[in-house]
């Protein structure tokens, strides 16, 4: 690590660093590969609705599970109820058209950078605090926001590429 990229990191606040990860795992230039908003670049709603494992949760449920975390999270972190509202958790895909798959891509998009820009203001002793109903300090959490992505992100590379395979192999 050149000195330039260690005093840059040295001041920087935790929050503005734990913003950049999940920032990160969302937009781009993750340490461990492609990140959300590059996975679901250019998947059409019908890609995203195809289930090739009939017991898991395809790309559609994916993204609208790891944009209701997100909310979750930053709900906690103003102030908001803490726990999941009913069906939340694992929202309803809803209507099934490109401009709602649009806008379930965008909803993802804009529940992260408004997570980010909360949590860029927070100050250390805020993250040291324990999140609401939890053990866990805000931190934690917060780590836990960029986590999540990278592990549905996975989940959603591989059925990418199973549905972007079959969908184009099917189209020519």
């Amino acid at each position: 690590m050149t000195d330039t990229m260690r005093d840059g990191m040295n001041s920087q606040t935790q929050g503005q660093l734990i913003a950049d990860e999940i920032r990160r795992a969302y937009r781009g230039n993750a340490w461990h590969g492609p990140a959300l908003s590059e996975l679901l670049a250019g998947l059409t709603q019908e890609e995203a609705l195809q289930r090739p494992i009939p017991a898991a949760h395809n790309i559609w449920e994916l993204a609208l599970h790891i944009t209701s975390w997100s909310n979750i999270v930053l709900r906690r972190l103003t102030g908001g109820n803490p726990a999941p509202y009913d069906g939340e958790d694992w929202p309803e895909p809803g209507e099934w058209s490109d401009a709602h798959w649009a806008a379930i891509v965008e909803a993802l998009g804009e529940s992260h950078e408004r997570l980010c820009e909360v949590v860029t203001g927070l100050r250390d002793e805020d993250l040291r605090k324990n999140a609401p109903q939890s053990e866990n300090s805000v931190a934690v959490m917060l780590h836990g926001v960029a986590q999540h992505g990278a592990y549905h992100g996975g989940q959603i590379a591989l059925l990418r590429k199973v549905v972007t395979t079959k969908h184009r192999r099917t189209a020519l």
